[in-house]
Protein backbone atom coordinates (compact mmCIF):
# COMPACT_ATOMS: atom_id res chain seq x y z
CA UNK A 1 0.00 0.00 0.00
CA UNK A 2 1.28 3.09 -1.01
CA UNK A 3 -0.65 5.97 0.56
CA UNK A 4 -1.86 6.61 3.91
CA UNK A 5 -5.32 6.10 2.19
CA UNK A 6 -4.51 2.80 0.73
CA UNK A 7 -3.22 1.51 4.55
CA UNK A 8 -6.82 3.14 5.89
CA UNK A 9 -8.27 0.86 3.93
CA UNK A 10 -6.14 -1.80 4.35
CA UNK A 11 -6.58 -1.02 7.93
CA UNK A 12 -10.59 -1.07 7.72
CA UNK A 13 -10.44 -4.34 5.75
CA UNK A 14 -8.56 -5.96 8.33
CA UNK A 15 -11.31 -4.93 10.76
CA UNK A 16 -13.81 -6.71 9.04
CA UNK A 17 -12.17 -9.76 7.94
CA UNK A 18 -9.26 -10.04 10.24
CA UNK A 19 -5.20 -9.53 9.55
CA UNK A 20 -4.89 -13.00 8.03
CA UNK A 21 -6.87 -11.73 5.31
CA UNK A 22 -4.49 -8.77 4.40
CA UNK A 23 -3.35 -10.22 1.22
CA UNK A 24 -6.82 -10.51 0.14
CA UNK A 25 -7.08 -7.07 1.18
CA UNK A 26 -4.44 -5.68 -0.90
CA UNK A 27 -5.49 -7.30 -3.77
CA UNK A 28 -9.53 -6.27 -3.32
CA UNK A 29 -7.82 -2.32 -2.84
CA UNK A 30 -5.71 -2.82 -5.82
CA UNK A 31 -8.41 -2.98 -7.89
CA UNK A 32 -9.72 0.28 -7.21
CA UNK A 33 -6.09 1.79 -8.17
CA UNK A 34 -6.81 0.36 -12.00
CA UNK A 35 -5.59 3.05 -14.10
CA UNK A 36 -8.58 3.31 -16.31
CA UNK A 37 -10.56 4.68 -13.29
CA UNK A 38 -10.72 8.03 -12.14
CA UNK A 39 -13.95 7.99 -9.61
CA UNK A 40 -14.71 4.74 -8.81
CA UNK A 41 -11.24 4.38 -7.01
CA UNK A 42 -10.13 4.20 -3.88
CA UNK A 43 -11.02 7.65 -2.81
CA UNK A 44 -14.82 6.76 -3.54
CA UNK A 45 -14.27 3.72 -1.74
CA UNK A 46 -12.85 5.63 1.42
CA UNK A 47 -15.83 8.26 1.52
CA UNK A 48 -18.49 5.43 1.16
CA UNK A 49 -16.71 3.98 4.16
CA UNK A 50 -17.40 7.47 5.81
CA UNK A 51 -20.69 7.47 5.17
CA UNK A 52 -21.12 3.99 6.53
CA UNK A 53 -20.00 5.16 9.89
CA UNK A 54 -22.60 7.71 9.60
CA UNK A 55 -25.47 5.71 9.20
CA UNK A 56 -24.42 2.63 11.14
CA UNK A 57 -27.13 2.98 13.27
CA UNK A 58 -29.70 2.02 10.47
CA UNK A 59 -28.62 -0.71 9.42
CA UNK A 60 -29.23 -4.36 10.53
CA UNK A 61 -25.47 -5.82 9.78
CA UNK A 62 -23.57 -3.01 9.34
CA UNK A 63 -20.33 -5.33 8.71
CA UNK A 64 -22.41 -6.69 5.86
CA UNK A 65 -22.72 -3.20 4.45
CA UNK A 66 -19.02 -2.71 5.09
CA UNK A 67 -18.10 -5.84 3.32
CA UNK A 68 -20.44 -4.70 0.13
CA UNK A 69 -18.51 -1.43 0.15
CA UNK A 70 -15.70 -2.70 -0.39
CA UNK A 71 -16.86 -5.31 -3.02
CA UNK A 72 -19.43 -2.90 -4.63
CA UNK A 73 -16.99 -1.94 -7.71
CA UNK A 74 -14.14 -3.99 -7.46
CA UNK A 75 -15.00 -5.50 -11.17
CA UNK A 76 -15.42 -2.09 -12.96
CA UNK A 77 -15.36 -1.46 -17.01
CA UNK A 78 -17.37 1.25 -18.77
CA UNK A 79 -17.62 -1.22 -21.75
CA UNK A 80 -19.42 -3.92 -19.81
CA UNK A 81 -22.87 -3.93 -18.49
CA UNK A 82 -22.45 -6.81 -15.79
CA UNK A 83 -20.11 -5.05 -13.30
CA UNK A 84 -22.05 -5.35 -10.35
CA UNK A 85 -23.05 -9.24 -11.01
CA UNK A 86 -19.08 -9.94 -11.38
CA UNK A 87 -17.96 -7.80 -8.58
CA UNK A 88 -20.90 -10.08 -6.57
CA UNK A 89 -19.76 -13.28 -7.71
CA UNK A 90 -15.58 -12.21 -6.54
CA UNK A 91 -17.36 -11.37 -3.56
CA UNK A 92 -18.89 -14.87 -3.38
CA UNK A 93 -15.77 -16.31 -4.84
CA UNK A 94 -13.14 -14.74 -1.36
CA UNK A 95 -15.44 -14.66 1.29
CA UNK A 96 -16.17 -18.59 0.44
CA UNK A 97 -12.36 -18.86 0.40
CA UNK A 98 -11.73 -16.96 3.88
CA UNK A 99 -14.79 -19.04 5.81
CA UNK A 100 -16.92 -16.57 6.13
CA UNK A 101 -20.35 -17.52 7.00
CA UNK A 102 -22.69 -18.91 4.02
CA UNK A 103 -25.22 -16.32 5.70
CA UNK A 104 -23.01 -13.78 5.54
CA UNK A 105 -21.62 -14.52 1.54
CA UNK A 106 -25.26 -14.73 0.73
CA UNK A 107 -26.42 -10.83 2.22
CA UNK A 108 -22.65 -9.42 1.08
CA UNK A 109 -23.36 -10.85 -2.85
CA UNK A 110 -27.21 -9.15 -2.34
CA UNK A 111 -25.88 -6.29 -1.25
CA UNK A 112 -23.91 -5.54 -4.19
CA UNK A 113 -26.61 -6.83 -6.82
CA UNK A 114 -28.63 -3.99 -5.21
CA UNK A 115 -25.99 -1.18 -6.56
CA UNK A 116 -26.80 -1.66 -9.78
CA UNK A 117 -30.29 0.01 -9.42
CA UNK A 118 -30.25 1.77 -6.29
CA UNK A 119 -33.38 0.69 -5.38
CA UNK A 120 -33.66 -1.21 -2.36
CA UNK A 121 -37.15 -2.64 -0.89
CA UNK A 122 -38.55 0.00 2.12
CA UNK A 123 -37.46 -2.50 4.76
CA UNK A 124 -34.48 -3.36 3.17
CA UNK A 125 -32.12 -1.31 5.96
CA UNK A 126 -28.50 -3.24 4.90
CA UNK A 127 -29.44 -2.14 1.19
CA UNK A 128 -30.52 1.71 1.84
CA UNK A 129 -27.51 2.16 4.11
CA UNK A 130 -25.60 0.62 1.23
CA UNK A 131 -27.13 2.62 -1.68
CA UNK A 132 -26.98 6.09 0.28
CA UNK A 133 -23.62 5.78 0.87
CA UNK A 134 -22.70 5.00 -2.45
CA UNK A 135 -25.36 7.68 -3.81
CA UNK A 136 -23.87 10.46 -0.88
CA UNK A 137 -21.55 12.17 -3.38
CA UNK A 138 -24.33 13.85 -5.58
CA UNK A 139 -24.50 15.66 -2.26
CA UNK A 140 -20.96 17.06 -2.30
CA UNK A 141 -20.30 20.79 -2.43
CA UNK A 142 -19.82 22.46 -5.40
CA UNK A 143 -16.50 22.36 -5.84
CA UNK A 144 -16.61 18.45 -4.79
CA UNK A 145 -19.66 18.05 -7.56
CA UNK A 146 -17.73 19.12 -9.83
CA UNK A 147 -14.72 17.33 -9.27
CA UNK A 148 -17.16 13.62 -9.05
CA UNK A 149 -18.80 14.95 -12.64
CA UNK A 150 -15.24 15.22 -14.17
CA UNK A 151 -14.20 12.27 -13.18
CA UNK A 152 -16.66 10.29 -14.24
CA UNK A 153 -16.65 12.50 -17.57
CA UNK A 154 -12.91 11.38 -17.18
CA UNK A 155 -14.12 7.75 -17.22
CA UNK A 156 -16.11 7.58 -20.53
CA UNK A 157 -13.37 9.86 -22.39
CA UNK A 158 -13.74 7.76 -25.40
CA UNK A 159 -17.50 8.79 -25.82
CA UNK A 160 -17.99 11.43 -27.87
CA UNK A 161 -19.69 14.19 -26.01
CA UNK A 162 -23.11 14.47 -27.79
CA UNK A 163 -23.67 10.95 -26.91
CA UNK A 164 -22.04 11.52 -23.49
CA UNK A 165 -24.40 14.14 -22.47
CA UNK A 166 -27.83 12.04 -23.74
CA UNK A 167 -26.64 8.98 -21.59
CA UNK A 168 -25.59 11.01 -18.67
CA UNK A 169 -28.77 13.36 -18.81
CA UNK A 170 -30.57 9.67 -18.98
CA UNK A 171 -29.04 8.33 -15.71
CA UNK A 172 -30.03 11.78 -13.99
CA UNK A 173 -33.63 11.74 -15.17
CA UNK A 174 -33.81 8.38 -13.75
CA UNK A 175 -32.60 9.68 -10.35
CA UNK A 176 -34.40 12.77 -9.95
CA UNK A 177 -37.90 11.25 -11.26
CA UNK A 178 -37.56 8.76 -7.78
CA UNK A 179 -39.57 9.86 -4.90
CA UNK A 180 -36.68 10.25 -2.48
CA UNK A 181 -32.86 9.78 -3.61
CA UNK A 182 -32.11 8.76 -0.28
CA UNK A 183 -34.03 5.57 1.64
CA UNK A 184 -32.42 6.26 5.34
CA UNK A 185 -34.14 8.95 7.44
CA UNK A 186 -30.33 10.50 8.43
CA UNK A 187 -29.26 10.23 4.85
CA UNK A 188 -32.17 12.18 3.33
CA UNK A 189 -32.21 15.01 5.94
CA UNK A 190 -28.40 15.65 5.60
CA UNK A 191 -28.26 15.26 1.34
CA UNK A 192 -31.55 15.23 -0.42
CA UNK A 193 -31.97 18.76 -0.64
CA UNK A 194 -28.48 19.26 -2.02
CA UNK A 195 -28.58 16.35 -4.23
CA UNK A 196 -31.54 17.74 -5.87
CA UNK A 197 -30.10 20.63 -6.55
CA UNK A 198 -26.64 19.40 -7.90
CA UNK A 199 -28.78 16.96 -10.01
CA UNK A 200 -30.96 19.80 -11.85
CA UNK A 201 -27.91 21.86 -12.37
CA UNK A 202 -26.08 19.06 -13.57
CA UNK A 203 -29.41 18.22 -16.20
CA UNK A 204 -29.86 21.83 -17.15
CA UNK A 205 -25.57 22.16 -18.36
CA UNK A 206 -26.07 18.23 -20.13
CA UNK A 207 -29.42 19.29 -22.09
CA UNK A 208 -28.67 23.21 -23.08
CA UNK A 209 -25.30 22.58 -24.22
CA UNK A 210 -24.90 22.80 -27.95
Amino acid sequence: MGTSKEADLLARWAELAGAQASTVGQELIGRYQEPHRRYHTVTHLAAMLGVIDELAGDADDVDAVRYAAFFHDAVYAVDRADNEEASAVLAENILESLGAAPELVREVARLVRLTAGHDPADDDRNGGVLCDADLAVLAADEQGYAEYTAAVRAEYRHVPDDLFRAGRAAVLQGLVQQPRLFRTATARTRYETAARANLARELTTLTSAD
